[in-house]
């Protein structure tokens, strides 16, 4: 077979390994919500235990990724100094491991079709927290943007048949401290040339949310557990559940580092109709016109963000290739000028 004929296999596998990427990654996050809706319900597995099964999933995820990290060597840690640890990374620990206990919180009051439609407010969320610390530039277009995906949550909540107002709350909560964590990665420690990738942000960022988890553990949970004579392990399904948590972590490293991010977006998309066709099909949920209309309001909003933010990181990929190209061309001219004198001179 000809070059034409090789490049088109290679095309070819590209694509079909982009989307074996792209649907492990929806199969893993899909089954984790899934899992821990069932874990947490009451009317399912009943154990309503969120920062129990957030501390379990973050020793599990600590110990494997020390493993990866520190013993097998797959990935190198990330070199930092103390003081830039506990600066940096420490304060995003603490945003995570309460993002982690809030959204695992409202599986108890939500279902899982609505808590995917209250998710939608994350780019609202994050541009608007990034305004506020001055990492993004207020910009009217973007502001009604986001104002249009929160009505579009807004006209969704209102059509919400199980609406529940604590569950709402702290899933709202979960979205700030998100947002937030993310807003603070860029200030904290992409602007400190610090990068980490899924398993090296397990490998430091979970032992530090197990120590926060752990005070309101103490104060909230262990108290009734200790009580509760009648609840034993269940290392099958904690283990498993634990497993896939680790496991979505791997894919999404393997998912953006052979993709994009903008690619995760998009999959995130299919995924969130995916759960909410599950979560009315299967789970039984009450969907109602109003909630898809509302969610397809805010669809079509953090769509057309994404869409904003690829062309503008096209923009910015098309100026550093003329920046780059410019520099080039002068580079040349300089040493031709150099010549031209040394052959004057001789």
């Amino acid at each position: 077979m000809g070059k034409g004929g090789a490049l088109s296999e290679g095309v070819l596998k590209n694509i079909i390994l982009s989307y074996t990427y792209v649907a492990i990654w929806i199969f893993l996050s899909f089954t984790v919500i899934i899992y821990n809706k069932y874990i947490l319900d009451r009317k399912m597995y009943n154990w309503p235990y969120p920062i129990s099964l957030t501390m379990i999933h973050m020793g599990f995820c600590s110990s494997l990724a020390y493993i990866l990290v520190s013993i097998l060597k797959v990935v190198e840690p990330v070199q930092m100094t103390r003081d830039v640890y506990i600066t940096s990374v420490v304060p995003i620990g603490l945003l995570y491991s309460l993002s982690l206990w809030l959204s695992n919180s409202a599986y108890i009051y939500l279902s899982v079709s609505f808590i995917q439609m209250l998710k939608a407010l994350m780019p609202v969320a994050v541009y608007s927290i990034g305004v506020l610390l001055k990492k993004e530039s207020f910009k009217a277009k973007t502001m009604t943007n986001m104002l249009s995906i929160s009505a579009g949550v807004a006209v969704a909540a209102y059509g919400e048949a199980q609406f529940n107002a604590w569950g709402v709350t702290l899933q709202l909560g979960a979205v700030a401290f998100e947002a937030t964590r993310l807003v603070l990665i860029q200030i904290l420690l992409s602007s400190k040339g610090i990068t980490f990738n899924p398993i090296t942000s397990l490998y430091y960022v979970s032992p530090c949310c197990l120590v926060f988890l752990s005070v309101p553990w103490m104060i909230v949970e262990y108290p009734v557990l200790s009580e509760a004579s009648s609840f034993h392990f269940d290392y099958l399904v904690f283990g498993t559940n634990s497993f896939c948590a680790f496991a979505l972590n791997l894919a999404v490293f393997l998912l953006v580092g052979k993709t994009s991010a903008l690619t995760m977006n998009v999959a995130g998309v299919v995924k969130d109709w995916l759960l909410i066709a599950f979560s009315w099909s299967v789970i039984k949920d009450t969907v109602t016109p109003i909630n898809l209309l509302g969610y397809a309001i805010a669809f079509l909003g953090v769509a057309y963000y994404n869409h904003a933010k690829l062309q503008a990181l096209k923009a910015r990929e098309a100026e550093r290739k003329l920046d780059n190209e410019a520099a080039r061309l002068l580079d040349e001219s300089k040493v031709d000028n150099a010549t031209k004198k040394n052959e004057s001179g001789s």
